[in-house]
C-alpha cells in the first residue's frame, strides 16, 4: 500500500472523531516558523490544539521572502503578534553548504537551482539570524519574535537568547 493510501485511510479516522471547525484567526495569536523535519511534532512539543496557531514549515525554518510574505498575511489578515521559531539539532542542513547542494541538484538533473540552501553549521548562530532578519521586515506589524531549539534527542526545547 502506498503512504498516500495510508494517509487517505488515517483521514477516514481522524474525520470520524474530527470536532468542527475553528475560526480562522489563530486563538493564541501566534505564528510558528520550524523545520520540516519530521521529528518534531510541533502541536505536540509547543502543547497547540487544532485552530490555536499559525505554522509554517520549511527545510531549516529559514526566514525566506516566503515566510516573511506569509507572516505578513498573518498578523495583517488574521491578527497573530507573537512569532516563535523552532529550529532543532541534527538539522540535515547542516550536513552541506549552499554549493555543494547546488552543484548535487545540478548534476542531478541538469540545473542548478536560483536560489540557495540557506545551509548553516551553528544552529544557534542561525536562529539569531532568523530573529534579526524578522526584526528588520518592514512588513510586519510586530517583530514580537523568540527563537528555540528542539534537542531531537532528548524532546527539549531551549531558548536562544
Amino acid at each position: 500500500m502506498a503512504e498516500i493510501d495510508r494517509m487517505l485511510e488515517a483521514n477516514e479516522d481522524w474525520a470520524q472523531r474530527f470536532p468542527g471547525s475553528k475560526p480562522v484567526a489563530p486563538a493564541r495569536k501566534v505564528a510558528v516558523v520550524a523545520c520540516m523535519d519530521s521529528r518534531m511534532p510541533l502541536f505536540g512539543l509547543l502543547g497547540l490544539d487544532v485552530g490555536d496557531a499559525h505554522v509554517i514549515r520549511n527545510a531549516g525554518g529559514v526566514i525566506t521572502e516566503d515566510v516573511i510574505r506569509s507572516l505578513t498575511i498573518s498578523q495583517h489578515l488574521l491578527g497573530t503578534r507573537e512569532i516563535v521559531l523552532v529550529h532543532h539539532t541534527e538539522c540535515g542542513l547542516q550536513s552541506t553548504d549552499d554549493v555543494t547542494f547546488a552543484d548535487v541538484v545540478e548534476q542531478a538533473t541538469g540545473r542548478r537551482p536560483p536560489w540557495a540552501a540557506r545551509a548553516f553549521t551553528d544552529v544557534d548562530s542561525d536562529v539569531r539570524e532568523s530573529m534579526r532578519l524578522i526584526q528588520e521586515s518592514p512588513y510586519l506589524l510586530s517583530r514580537e519574535v523568540r527563537g528555540t531549539v528542539y534537542d531531537v534527542g532528548t524532546g527539549r526545547l531551549r531558548e536562544v537568547a
